[in-house]
């Protein structure tokens, strides 16, 4: 284990984190507020505690995968930790695992809050409250190997741990060139939502921390109603931009690249596209069938920004959807699973898996009908390699023993089955509301210290994709071989 580079990287880590903390600041400065003090100590104490841990840069800087794994794992618990900072500094959240929810749920870009009412925080703690979805959506590590050069296993090793999806792969030829690819896209969508939620009269303030969210589908509003007290032009504009940014960006490059041909044949895409269409059509007429909705074309915009929202994991809302017929319930926790396209900001099992999983299941079948034949799982016209068929089966396995687990750990609470399940749901999708006493008009604070721990693990474990915090508490990690 080469632990003078984890070190360097979690303490790299923590300065890119400082620096980010700047725009907050400057908000603060903008609307005079008191917030900016706890603000600049929380700057401070990131570059102290980052300067402390980097050191000297190491002469020997090339690690695998077991390195990788545990760098990423000790980076997100450490941005985390020094996140929640400004929270109870500023007095926002002044309990500490309380604050240690909220900072987690903005970077793992699940939206989940403890908060009751969001309206009377200063702008820069929802400001950097909102700025965390956007540093946690494309992933901090991703950011980082923009800046750093290194050599060896390093940018692949560090990509594979954060980046979400059964398989990662080089846009080009060097994983450094692709990372600034890949956040070019993403500040660039950014920009272009921004600028249309100002066309839509949205104040620049709102335009920009609701971009933040969509961005990275998390689903922070600086208002107690999430989105419906926008308007329906801006209400629209947030629901494509949901969809598009659960969309795997590989996409994007191919269109920027003049490659459309090969966007529009990604296979995890169309299933994709295809699932939303379905679930907005059966909500759709779900909800207009029961007079929730005076005209079809209501109910059509409001089951597609809901669906778009849960199926990309952001969890912004416009209506209280726990209060929906059973239907569209089901459908909207259903494809909580499913989430969003593997190498996008969404969270979830991955349409990519669920598409895996199916094409196992059938191959199952069809070598039970014909024992002798040989069939290949195919994704885009070619073969799958049997490691990630292993990898998406082990996944799954995972995924399910830490929710159960998860659940049972919840249940001490004594809240109801409901309120359990769906939380469980929420957190480790990372998508924010649930159903019952964590619905989209409710919050997490019923829950009790135990239980917020419990779900800070998920979040963080659901966006990094379980196993870099698995491996971090296996014992065999820290052995020498």
């Amino acid at each position: 284990m080469n632990y003078l580079i984890i070190r360097y990287i979690v303490g790299m880590t923590l300065i890119l984190e400082g620096a980010l903390m700047v725009p907050s600041c400057v908000v603060a400065v903008i609307y005079g507020e008191s917030a900016l003090w706890p603000l600049v100590i929380s700057v401070l104490a990131c570059v102290a505690f980052g300067m402390l841990l980097r050191g000297k840069r190491p002469d020997n800087s090339v690690f695998f995968a077991r390195e990788g794994f545990v760098a990423v794992a000790l980076s997100w618990l450490a941005i985390s930790v020094m996140g929640a900072v400004p929270f109870v500094l500023s007095g926002a959240i002044p309990d500490p695992v309380q604050a240690l929810f909220e900072a987690v749920s903005g970077f793992t870009t699940t939206g989940a809050s403890i908060l009751a009412e969001v309206e009377p925080l200063p702008k820069s703690i929802l400001f950097w409250r909102s700025f965390t979805h956007w540093i946690g959506g494309m992933g901090v590590l991703v950011f980082l190997l923009t800046l750093l050069p290194m050599s060896g296993g390093f940018h692949m090793s560090l990509m594979k741990a954060e980046s979400p999806g059964p398989s990662v792969s080089r846009l080009v030829p060097k994983v450094q060139t692709t990372a600034k690819i890949l956040y070019l896209i993403y500040i660039g969508m950014t920009v272009i939502e921004v600028c249309l939620l100002l066309l839509g009269r949205m104040p620049l303030f709102d335009a920009l921390t609701l971009s933040f969210g969509t961005a990275g589908t998390g689903g922070f509003g600086v208002r107690n109603d999430s989105i419906a007290s926008y308007s329906v032009y801006n209400q629209v504009v947030i629901t494509v931009f949901m969809i598009l940014f659960g969309i795997n960006f590989n996409a994007y490059f191919f269109i920027l690249f003049h490659k459309a041909a090969a966007a529009f044949k990604m296979e995890e895409v169309r299933a994709y596209l295809g699932i939303i269409l379905a679930a907005v059509l059966i909500v759709t007429f779900n909800v207009w069938r029961y007079g929730l909705f005076d005209s079809l074309a209501k109910a059509f915009q409001q089951a597609a920004f809901q669906v778009a929202s849960i199926i990309t994991t952001t969890g912004y809302s416009t209506v209280d959807f726990d209060l929906w017929p059973e239907m569209s319930r089901t459908v909207l926790v259903m494809i909580m699973f499913i989430g969003a396209c593997s190498g996008s900001t969404g969270g979830g099992i991955k349409v990519s898996r669920i598409v895996i999983l199916f094409k196992t299941v059938r191959k199952e079948i069809w070598t039970y009908v014909h024992p002798d034949g040989v069939m290949k799982v195919r994704m885009d016209g070619k073969s799958v390699d049997h490691e990630v068929v292993r990898a998406t089966n082990v996944f799954f396995a995972a995924y399910f023993a830490v929710f159960s687990i998860s659940v049972l750990l919840l249940s001490i609470d004594n809240l109801d089955a409901v309120t359990n399940f769906t939380a469980v749901a929420a957190t480790l999708n990372n998508i924010g509301p649930g159903l019952s006493l964590v619905g989209p008009s409710t919050n997490y604070s019923v829950y009790s210290a135990r239980a917020l721990l419990v779900m800070i693990f998920d979040m963080l474990a659901g966006r990094l994709e379980l196993f870099p915090l698995l491996v971090l508490l296996s014992g065999n990690t820290w052995k020498k071989f």
